[in-house]
Formats: C-alpha cells, sequence, structure tokens
C-alpha cells in the first residue's frame, strides 16, 4: 500500500532522510518509532505529497503522491497541528471535506456525531484542542480513506476519548482494510494497537518488523548471580544492557528465545525469571545499541 524506497531529502546542507526504505501493508497498522529528530514528520509529509525527495519514490497503492490529486483523495492525515479554517462551524468543515472527498459517506458523519456529540454550530477555533482532535477523527473516518496517517495525533484527548478513538481506528482497519501509519511518543499505546512497527534514527530506517517478531528478538531476565557469572554475562556481544540492583541482575539480551533462556541456565543463577519486555524497552536498547545515550533511564 505504502512504499517509500530509497529516498534522501535535505533542507539546506543538513540531510534530514538518508536512503530510506519502508513497507506499510494495506490493513496495517504500522507504528513509526524514533526520537526526537529522526526525520517521523518528513517521511511522512512525504507520503502526504507535501514533500518531493531528493533522491528514491513513495507510491500509494503503487503511485507517486505528489501532485497526484486522486491518490490524495483517499489519503488523509490528522497531525498534532491539524488544519482547519479558523472561521468555519463544524458543519462548515464537514461540507469542506464532503466537497474534497468523494467518498464521503454522509451516514458515518451522522453515526460518528452520535459518539462525539459536539454540536455542530460551534466554531472550531472556540474548541479545546481535544474537542478539536475529536472532530478531526470525527471528520476523517467520515471521508472513509484508504490510507490514514496520523502524527502524534491524540494529544489533548482525556484516556476515554482516546480509547474511544483507537477502537474507532481499528474497528475501521478490520471492517475495511483501512491502512494506518501512526507516529507517537506514546509507545504503550503504539503497543495496544500496531501490527507492525518501524524504527528510524538519523534519518535512518534501523529495523521495521511486525510487533511480535521484533519484540519476540530481545529478552529480559532478572537473575540472582554469583559475580563470576555475571562477568560472563558482560562479555556476551549478544547482551545489551546490565544492570543489578540489590542482588538482582537485570539482564536485555538479543536472540532466539530458547537459546536465551538456556544460556541463562549454564549461569547456574540462584533465581532465573523471565520478564516481559514493552515496546517502549525494545526501542530504548535497540538504540542504545546504536551510541544512544539512555544510561539515566531506569525501569
Amino acid at each position: 500500500m505504502i512504499k517509500v524506497s530509497h529516498v534522501t531529502k535535505y533542507f539546506d546542507d543538513f540531510k534530514v532522510l538518508d536512503d530510506i526504505s519502508m513497507h506499510v501493508r494495506r490493513g496495517t497498522i504500522y507504528g513509526l518509532i524514533g526520537p526526537n529528530g529522526a526525520g517521523k514528520t518528513t517521511i511522512i509529509n512525504h507520503i502526504n505529497g507535501v514533500l518531493t525527495p531528493k533522491s528514491g519514490e513513495i507510491t500509494v497503492n503503487g503511485e507517486a503522491v505528489f501532485e497526484n490529486e486522486k491518490i490524495k483523495r483517499t489519503v488523509l492525515n490528522i497531525s498534532d497541528d491539524w488544519f482547519y479554517f479558523s472561521t468555519f462551524t463544524v458543519k462548515e468543515m464537514a461540507g469542506f471535506y464532503r466537497d474534497i472527498y468523494p467518498s464521503f459517506d454522509e451516514k458515518r458523519y451522522r453515526a460518528m456525531g452520535e459518539i462525539f456529540k459536539i454540536d455542530e454550530k460551534r466554531q472550531l477555533r472556540k474548541l479545546s484542542k481535544g474537542m478539536k482532535k475529536q472532530v478531526a477523527f470525527w471528520l476523517c473516518l467520515s471521508a472513509v480513506p484508504d490510507v490514514l496517517i496520523l502524527d502524534e495525533p491524540l494529544d489533548g484527548l482525556d484516556p476515554v476519548m482516546r480509547k474511544q478513538v483507537l477502537n474507532l481506528v481499528i474497528a475501521e482497519v478490520a471492517d475495511r482494510e483501512m491502512t494506518v501509519l501512526v507516529s507517537s511518543h506514546n509507545l504503550r499505546e503504539l503497543e495496544d494497537i500496531c501490527d507492525w512497527v518501524g524504527i528510524i534514527h538519523n534519518g535512518k530506517m534501523i529495523l521495521e518488523k511486525p510487533l511480535d517478531d521484533l519484540k519476540g528478538n530481545v529478552h529480559k531476565f532478572q537473575l540472582v548471580l554469583d559475580d563470576e557469572a555475571a562477568e560472563k554475562l558482560r562479555s556476551d556481544a549478544s547482551v545489551l544492557h546490565i544492570s543489578k540492583t540489590g542482588s538482582v541482575y537485570s539482564v536485555i539480551i538479543r536472540g532466539d528465545s530458547g537459546d536465551c533462556t538456556a544460556r541463562m541456565s549454564t549461569l547456574s543463577p540462584m533465581l532465573c525469571d523471565r520478564v516481559s519486555l514493552t515496546l517502549e524497552e525494545v526501542f530504548i536498547y535497540e538504540l542504545g545499541g546504536l551510541g544512544y545515550d539512555f544510561k539515566n533511564i531506569i525501569f
């Protein structure tokens, strides 16, 4: 559905994207994650057709996006700074979407109005940030997009509405194979909804995998060991991180699940527990291997 092939982009002399490639499959929710300045918003703006690359290609459904009106009518974007006409009411903005997007579904619009319960006569500029975000989801989902791009989309929403909005997006993916690309600093929310994850750093794609595969390749153990066994661990190239609290060592290691468990057993630990990793921890330790400084972060 979305293919980014060897894209490089400069702003003046600064290379923002460096030969980046990614593939977002139809009917999936793809989480694009990375530290600030990694290039996430820049690649999203290429997929939206706002920017053109120095080299490489971006296609949606097999067609180039830039200056492609047909494709742009099937791709909608909700960012932290969602665009609206400040003097428009909700109803007037809905009319704008109705005119621009041929797939706009009036029945769906009315049904979602019952969910969001925002007065159509209110001017958008007089709504709170959270209410504007609700209107953005209301209108974009009513337009029935093939692709929905979300760039920090949930800021300003209370926890109940966050859950409601995510459920609506998940339902759209399940019902009609809508494709979703989402970038967010809230990795715990991404973990709840994403099928695939891409980690971007310094304009490069570090890795791109199904979420289950990504988490299945990095493991966390808590062990009680003697000092000699702990030193063996420190010399293991597969070990990404070791910390100690009291008598308990926390070990992050990369590799096959069964092999990692067997290697822990050879150390004859007095205690050995395997602990589930969060997406946040996977992200941190993958970037830590690239020299990204997380030494002050404690889990």
